[in-house]
């Protein structure tokens, strides 16, 4: 259980980091704050995980670790889970971009580099704990609206149905047995091919559009609709408008080609009557010429007019239905359709009695439809503003959390959106129309920097969305370099059409000078002089890349036991032994050696050797391993030779790090060099 202090919960973070100085020094930060739990590595780290994974509010993750790494812990957190419900904060002194990315991409929420300062961290730690929290609430609401609009999409849409089907005379479950019937030959469909565009996924929005699939009926005169008997020939003529006549309300409907539930159901009202070999209308369409949707659909609308009963006839029973339909009676069907109707012809009573059984609400919504038909008002205007302002109440809230400038810009209409507080900070309106040429496009941006943002999103692709510049902007007045971070949106069409966007803007100085100040990093390790260890990665980059004649090796230590001397005499005296181990460093090293500080009591040097390396190294080692006042130092040091890696950095530091670990499994107070067979020393 999370520990409770003066009433006060407090959250647990699981510090995982094999060297005992730097969770020291991490526990050191947070205990005020949190109950700190510890781990050594990924293995030690996954036991506490599995027992208490719902305990632990965030991790502090190192990379470079015995037994398991960072990176196959977040693996194993992955695989089981874990990583959804607990934020991870990487901290080392690994700062290669393959490093970082590799991370993100694994789950990690922020990324720390050693060297760190308490302010750092603690702030960080906050934001994480406040982010995740903020977006697990986001993902609720936004879950629960989605529920909602599925919710009422299909409520819109049997209300509509079953005003075709009251005024057709027919049962209300028509729908539901038509949507029921198309959601069984789908998913038989996809197990036996996969020949056809459609996938799961798209089962949902083909069983809300079969919903529309006779709504053209409502065009056609009653007394043709429910005429008791049979049809005369004109008259049968007039009925089969009803396949097209839908198809063109659907066509009066300006999102048709961007709405993928108004496109399916286009292709099931105008084709659901052609049959797979040529003979059915409006337009004698010939196997799969047929969308599969709407031969779908035509299926399960014919075995369902075969068990019903309706005006001009009895209902069949279930088995002379499929063998009607299965013997041609009733037109020619896809094979593979047929082949579904065949696995599934045991399942359909069972199937239509329990939705009998359950069919309450749908009986509901039929006196519902029933009674605004014959009261002569259907209007459920006030439901849908009520739904549209319950959407734009949570955007509004949250944007006012954020206190950024929001803004939405689509290209048709053209107008931008501004959230409530970017508004206000604007001095705006929410809602501008030709932002191009309002205040917004002329005088908070420079015209052309605005030209320029809305021509870069349109130049984007659905698969890279992001623009990110810096501009120059007005904010009430004042000039304040701003970064601009925008995602475009596209339709669903194919091709995709661009949309529009939706973005901030996070003011970040107010001259460039100072921001460029900001961003820039110092070459050295503030507490021992020494380079850190971004300075000195490039440094050695550099040499390798421009000097491949002359033979170097890399040296990686970490103090042993060094958390004895924060413990024993305090965190001031471990910063004066770190000192003294960097001044060891500076006077027993060539002005051409590369020293710096990773973090910690983490060291490296690099430096060219002749002859042989070993004398050099055994003579480093001999000098660390001193004794600072009450204070016995050791270390343990890893070697690896630049002409094994190909003159890449990051293998060699690999290759290095790999042979202090051994050193470590050694016992410590020891040196090792790395060589592909295996380290020896």
């Amino acid at each position: 259980m999370n520990q409770r202090e003066n009433g006060r919960i407090r959250k647990k973070i699981l510090i995982v980091d094999d060297s005992e100085f730097n969770r020291s020094l991490l526990s050191d930060m947070l205990s005020d704050e949190y109950e700190i739990l510890e781990a050594e590595h990924g293995m030690e780290a996954a036991g506490i995980l599995h027992s208490q994974e719902q305990e632990i509010a965030l991790m502090l993750l190192d990379i470079v670790m015995p037994v398991m790494d960072g990176f196959e812990t977040l693996a194993i957190m992955n695989k089981n889970g874990w990583i959804k419900s607990i934020p991870v904060i990487m901290i080392s002194a690994e700062t290669v971009p393959t490093y970082v990315d590799r991370a993100y991409d694994l789950g990690v929420k922020d990324y720390i580099s050693r060297p760190f300062d308490e302010r750092t961290v603690r702030r960080r730690v906050v934001n994480t704990l406040i982010l995740f929290a903020k977006q697990k609430e986001l993902e609720h609401m936004v879950t629960e609206q989605i529920m909602e609009k599925e919710k009422s999409n299909k409520l819109m849409i049997e209300i509509l149905s079953n005003i075709v089907e009251f005024r057709n005379g027919e049962s209300g479950l028509h729908v539901v047995h038509i949507r029921t019937l198309t959601e069984l030959f789908m998913r038989n469909l996809l197990e036996k091919t996969d020949e056809y565009d459609i996938s799961p996924k798209d089962i949902p929005l083909v069983c809300n559009a079969s919903a529309l699939h006779d709504i053209g009926k409502i065009v056609i005169p009653e007394e043709i609709l429910n005429k008791p008997g049979r049809l005369t020939e004109e008259e049968f003529a007039v009925m089969k408008t009803h396949s097209e006549e839908g198809a063109k309300i659907l066509e009066r409907i300006p999102m048709l080609e961007d709405e993928p539930l108004l496109r399916t159901a286009y292709q099931i009202c105008r084709w659901h009557h052609e049959r797979y070999d040529g003979r059915g209308y409006p337009d004698g369409l010939k196997g799969d010429e047929i969308p599969i949707v709407a031969q779908i659909v035509a299926l399960a609308d014919v075995y369902d007019a075969l068990t019903s009963k309706r005006a001009y006839k009895k209902a069949f029973s279930h088995e002379k239905a499929v063998d009607m339909i299965l013997n041609g009676e009733c037109g020619t069907f896809n094979p593979l359709l047929l082949e579904c109707l065949r696995d599934i012809e045991g399942t359909l009573e069972k199937e239509f009695k329990e939705l009998s059984e359950k069919g309450d609400s749908q009986k509901e919504i039929a006196n519902t439809v029933e009674q605004m038909m014959e009261g002569g008002e259907l209007s459920v205007s006030e439901h849908s503003i009520r739904l549209l302002e319950h959407e734009r109440m949570k955007y509004q809230f949250f944007a006012t959390l954020s206190r950024e400038i929001q803004f939405e810009y689509t290209k048709t209409p053209e107008m931008l959106i501004l959230s409530e507080w970017g508004a206000k900070y604007l001095n705006m309106p929410e809602t501008i129309l030709t932002p191009r040429e309002a205040r917004f496009g002329t005088e908070v941006f420079n015209k052309d920097d605005f030209e320029q943002l809305l021509g870069d999103l349109e130049n984007t692709t659905p698969e890279d969305p992001m623009v990110e510049e810096i501009y120059l902007l007005n904010i009430n007045g004042q000039r304040r370099w701003s970064k601009v971070i925008s995602k475009s949106m596209w339709g669903e069409g194919e091709p995709p059409e661009y949309a529009g966007a939706i973005g901030k803007i996070a003011d970040i100085h107010e001259d460039m000078e100072k921001m460029n100040k900001l961003e820039s990093r110092a070459a050295h390790d503030s507490l021992t002089g020494l380079l850190n260890h971004k300075t000195a990665r490039g440094r050695i980059s550099e040499t390798l890349a421009k000097d491949e004649e002359q033979r170097y090796i890399l040296i990686v230590f970490d103090l042993d036991h060094f958390k004895d001397a924060n413990d024993t005499y305090g965190h001031l005296f471990g910063d004066e032994v770190l000192k003294h181990v960097a001044e060891t460093l500076k006077n027993s090293t060539r002005n051409e050696d590369i020293c710096a500080r990773m973090g910690g009591d983490e060291f490296l040097i690099f430096m060219p050797y002749k002859e042989e390396a070993e004398s050099q190294v055994k003579r480093i080692f001999g000098l660390l391993c001193d004794k600072y006042k009450e204070f016995q130092i050791s270390v343990s040091i890893g070697v690896a030779y630049a002409e094994n890696c190909g003159r890449d950095y990051d293998t060699l530091f690999h290759m290095a790090d790999e042979a202090l670990y051994e050193a470590k499994r050694g016992g410590r107070k020891a040196y090792r060099f790395y060589n592909k067979d295996g380290n020896e020393s």
